[in-house]
C-alpha cells in the first residue's frame, strides 16, 4: 500500500526561493509539523548551482559573461559539482523520511534515476542510470542529473530532467564536473517539442511508483502554513 504524500506543483521559480522552501520543509518534516513526505515539481529561472564539491574550476566562461546574461551562481549543500537549471527543465525535489520510507541512500538515488528513465520511455527515449556518473543517460549523452542532501534523516534536493531545455548554458561548464560531457534533452532525443504538463504528470506517476507514495496536491500557502504551527 502506498503512503500518502503531498505534491506541490510550482511555476517557474527563483532558485533561492525554492531552496528556502525546501529547507523549511526539511526542518518541518523532522519536527513533525510536516506529517507526510513532500515532492515539489518546478522549473527554475536560469541559474548555475555549485554542489559540495565546488565547481568554479569547471566554469568555462568568465563570471562576467554570466553577469551579462543575468545568470546567478549559487553555492548549495547538495552533493555533486556545478550544474545548470533553467526553463524547460523539470526539477523534482523530494523531502522524504528515509527510515520511514525504508530506503538506503543508494536505493534512493537509484529510484531517482529510474523515475527519469521511466518518464523518458513514455516518449520512446531509451535512457539508463549510471553507477559511476549518477543521472539518466542516453548512450554517452546526459539527459538528467541527480544531487541530494540528507539532513537529520530527511532528504532534500533531488533530480533535474532536461525536457525542452536550452542546452547552450551547459556548454559554458563541465556539467557535474565531467569534462567533455554532452547534455541532451527529451525534445532533442525524441525529435519534437514535449509538453511539460504531460511530463510532470508522468514524472509524478513514476516517482510515486518508485517511492511507494500516493499524492495529494497541495498549494504553497497551505504548505507554508504548516511550518508556522
Amino acid at each position: 500500500m502506498r503512503r500518502p504524500a503531498y505534491l506541490l506543483n510550482l511555476p517557474e521559480t527563483d532558485y533561492r526561493s525554492a531552496h528556502a522552501l525546501q529547507t523549511a520543509a526539511n526542518a518541518g518534516r523532522h519536527a513533525g509539523r510536516l506529517e507526510r513526505d513532500l515532492v515539489i515539481m518546478l522549473e527554475h529561472s536560469p541559474v548555475f548551482t555549485l554542489g559540495r564539491r565546488g565547481g568554479r574550476q569547471n566554469l568555462i566562461v568568465s563570471e562576467e559573461v554570466l553577469q551579462a546574461r543575468r545568470i546567478e551562481i549559487v553555492p548549495v549543500e547538495r552533493g555533486g559539482d556545478i550544474t545548470y537549471h533553467g526553463p524547460g527543465q523539470l526539477v523534482v525535489y523530494l523531502v522524504l523520511d528515509l527510515i520511514q520510507a525504508g530506503f538506503t541512500v543508494k536505493a534512493f538515488v537509484e529510484a531517482l534515476e529510474a523515475a527519469m528513465v521511466d518518464t523518458a520511455a513514455r516518449w520512446g527515449v531509451e535512457a539508463a542510470g549510471n553507477e559511476i556518473q549518477r543521472g539518466a543517460w542516453v548512450g554517452r549523452r546526459k539527459l538528467g542529473s541527480v544531487g541530494i542532501t540528507i539532513r537529520r534523516g530527511i532528504t532534500f534536493h533531488g533530480l533535474a530532467l532536461n525536457v525542452n531545455t536550452d542546452l547552450e548554458p551547459f556548454a559554458w561548464i563541465n556539467p557535474c564536473g565531467i569534462q567533455g560531457c554532452t547534455m541532451t534533452s527529451l525534445a532533442r532525443e525524441a525529435g519534437r517539442a514535449i509538453d511539460m504538463t504531460e511530463v510532470r504528470a508522468h514524472m509524478a506517476e513514476h516517482v510515486g511508483q518508485q517511492f511507494g507514495l500516493r499524492f495529494d496536491p497541495i498549494d504553497r500557502p497551505s504548505l507554508e502554513a504548516m511550518f508556522r504551527q
